[in-house]
């Protein structure tokens, strides 16, 4: 199963670590020096949600972000669902 949300399609992202050393300019230092650089991946909050669709009269549970559970909070499930099947997604 993929890292991504099933609503939005929010996935891993990649980007860089970077490791620091000297004194601040701020703090009367001569500033600081980057003195190494690594890839790291920033991962999506994802939560696995059991979500009751009432027109089906069934469960269906989906991997969705934080952001994803909060807008079907607002916007309902029924709704949420329908726009999940537009974009072409299996339920």
């Amino acid at each position: 199963m993929p890292r991504s949300c099933a609503l939005t399609g929010r996935k891993t992202s990649s980007g860089r670590k970077y490791t620091l050393r000297g004194i601040a300019k701020k703090k009367k230092g001569i500033g600081l020096k980057i003195t190494g650089i690594t890839n790291r991946r920033f991962l999506p909050n994802l939560q696995c949600k059991r979500l009751w669709i009432p027109e089906e009269k069934r469960f269906v549970t989906l991997r969705l972000s934080t952001a994803a559970i909060r807008t079907i909070d607002k916007n309902g499930v029924t709704a949420s669902v329908h726009q999940m099947r537009k974009a072409g997604k299996r339920i």
